[in-house]
């Protein structure tokens, strides 16, 4: 019988070496890994021949097993998720073969509705983009509606973390980051302070939506529109804005989430971000159940809710007190970002008349002014994991160390 079952696997393996079209090794390197977006190089002409019915599959000892992957044919990557925690110093092997068993893994599936493009897993909601225009509340005057930001952000228990319209602030709008004070020539134009009627930024139009078995997203068209220019209402910046949620192995403790903002000017002279407190990167304002007594911050330079405005980060830990307990959004930049580590706004305890409100935000432009040339493209990443109870400096160190410095892929020679 053992002799059987041995000749079996041999048969089973040679059949798998016959099939194989690429092998690689993922070196995880000087750090600790853990659910981790990768991806190589493949050309389309690759993945319209040789890769289109081929199965990634994973090495473990003397078995493998099929694990999703998914193509992004405007970069030419192969995407997935290397899961679980991979020990730093360790190598994982992978090959893609010929598919021989369907992929039944959750997508995080996408709907319109509502003027709101949504994302779910499993049925239990993650985030929002509201693309129709928001009516500003009641009373309040029209120049507070808006479009182009993202709510509700919920947690992976179903609490909104997320607010819009606070009546302390009717301009803020959940996660979204509008520059502040800027200047078109010798004139000031502020597209965050909209009560000041110079300008808002507004959604214009998707340039695409993706659905996959790794990730589900979109990239939206939003204008910088600027009401005082002579010739009339003027876009001063285009966004382009790309939000990527990560499948991580139909997981639902926690959401991954990735946020791009690449900004062009078609404007002759540009457009100068000045520096100041507020304004671009990625903002965020918390749930009105959020306040000093049962938040907490922490910085990747181990800073605190008291220290931390101003300072610099790499990563920084925003968590509170929810229904189910606590939940906490990691938000992580990019080593290539404006003014890394970057700046932060972080409201202090005594925001809102002493009840200490959350507001948090990434500021590449917190001390130093930016010039956006005309017709240049420039480009701010960030990350968000969005997750229940908390997690470690470590912790938060090894998804970040995912994010900015992702682990070597090793093509085998054939």
């Amino acid at each position: 019988m053992k002799l059987i079952l041995l000749i079996i696997f041999i048969l089973l393996s040679l059949h798998i070496q016959a099939q194989e079209l690429l092998k690689f090794n993922v070196n995880s390197g000087s750090f600790d890994r853990f659910n981790c977006p990768i991806s190589l190089t493949i050309s389309k002409n690759e993945m319209d021949t040789a890769f289109k019915d081929l199965q990634l599959i994973e090495f473990k000892g003397e078995s493998h097993t099929p694990l999703t992957s998914q193509y992004d044919q405007e970069n030419n990557r192969m995407w997935f998720i290397l899961d679980g925690l991979t020990p730093k110093n360790n190598i994982r092997k992978f090959a893609f073969v010929k598919k021989n068993t369907k992929n039944s893994s959750p997508q995080i599936e996408i709907q319109k509705n509502d003027g709101a493009l949504q994302f779910t897993l499993n049925n239990k909601p993650i985030l929002n983009y509201q693309y129709d225009i928001k009516m500003a509340p009641k009373g309040i005057d029209s120049k507070f509606q808006k479009s182009g930001f993202i709510h509700p952000l919920w947690s992976p228990d179903g609490e909104v973390l997320t607010r819009i319209q606070p009546p302390d602030h009717y301009h803020h709008y959940g996660i979204w980051g509008p520059w502040t004070k800027t200047h078109v020539d010798d004139r000031e134009v502020d597209f965050w302070n909209l009560g000041k009627g110079q300008g808002t930024v507004l959604f214009k139009t998707f340039i695409n939506e993706t659905q996959g078995d790794v990730y589900s997203g979109f990239t939206a068209l939003q204008e910088y529109i600027d009401f005082g220019a002579t010739e009339g209402n003027n876009v001063a910046i285009n966004e382009e804005l790309e939000i990527k949620i990560w499948n991580l192995n139909s997981s639902e403790k926690s959401w991954m989430i990735d946020y791009t903002t690449t900004i062009k000017s078609p404007l002759e002279s540009g457009i100068l971000l000045d520096a100041y407190r507020y304004g671009g990167g990625i903002g965020f304002r918390a749930t009105e159940k959020w306040h000093k007594d049962n938040t907490s911050v922490l910085t990747s330079e181990n800073k605190d809710r008291l220290t931390a405005d101003g300072t610099k980060a790499k990563w920084t830990i925003i968590e509170g007190e929810t229904m189910n307990g606590r939940s906490s959004i990691l938000f992580m930049g990019f080593p290539e970002n404006r003014q890394f580590p970057e700046p932060m706004r972080v409201w202090p305890i005594g925001a809102n008349g002493g009840r200490g409100d959350v507001f948090f935000e990434f500021c590449p432009i917190r001390h130093v002014e930016w010039k956006i040339e005309p017709d240049k493209k420039y480009q701010l990443k960030y990350r968000m994991l969005v997750f229940e109870g908390k997690i470690s400096p470590k912790e938060a160190e090894i998804y970040w160390q995912g994010f900015a410095n992702p682990p070597e892929i090793l093509i085998e020679p054939k």
